[in-house]
């Protein structure tokens, strides 16, 4: 898999380097700056980017703007961001009309090197990964809505779910049987007026759609 990262802590780019070659990934391209990032998209076109979201020279959104802009010059340019905390603005634009092939993840999410490359490879192949805080941020934004009918379990099918999971993860994780899990996501599209969808990143997308849209009141 051909990467480009663009990441302006020294340390943490180094590491990052280090770790996708020695999962056998070619890295062609590292910058340290937001206006190095774009060109070297779009010049490498890898398989898949990994930008930090505040970078030089204003520290502010810099990486996610030219995710977004390297996304319009390559439709479905597969991007994973990072970032130091939890900012849901930014994980809202990044996965904004139903948008494939994208990650938002913490910094600390790295550190853990099998979920990191698990959610790597997960958006270069299409699919979404969204880090767990962010989603849990969604869930909690959403008051007086359908999510308040789910059960506890249905919400935490519901949170493995956006976070780009399937079916054979959830099961595992939360120790119960696929059928047991097809039919909580059942319950849960139903209960929040989703279409139900046999593909995995449909279901996730439209997950998504309905955390990001304006809360409103159960019909």
């Amino acid at each position: 898999m051909r990467v480009v990262i663009a990441e302006d802590n020294a340390l943490l780019r180094e590491g990052l380097v280090l770790l996708l070659r020695s999962a056998g990934h070619e890295v062609v391209a590292v910058v340290g700056s937001g206006p190095q990032a774009l060109p070297a998209m779009l010049e490498h076109r890898p398989d898949v980017a990994v930008l930090d979201v505040r970078m030089p020279p204003g520290f502010r959104d810099e990486g996610l703007r030219a995710a977004l802009e390297a996304r319009r010059n390559i439709p479905g340019l597969p991007v994973l961001v990072l970032s130091q905390y939890v900012e849901e603005s930014y994980a809202s634009e990044l996965l904004g009309g139903g948008a494939s092939g994208v990650g938002y993840l913490l910094k600390d999410r790295v550190g853990r090197v099998d979920e990191f490359l698990e959610a790597l490879e997960r958006v270069a192949a299409g699919g979404t990964a969204l880090d767990p805080e962010v989603v849990s941020e969604l869930l909690t934004r959403r008051r007086d809505t359908p999510i308040d009918t789910l059960t506890a379990r249905e919400r935490e099918v519901l949170q493995l779910m956006a976070e780009g999971h399937d079916n054979a993860t959830i099961a595992k994780t939360l120790v119960i049987t696929e059928r047991s899990v097809s039919k909580h996501i059942g319950n849960v599209f139903l209960k929040l007026h989703l279409p139900p969808s046999d593909s995995g990143h449909r279901r996730v997308l439209a997950v998504l759609a309905y955390l990001n849209s304006p809360g409103q009141g159960s019909s």
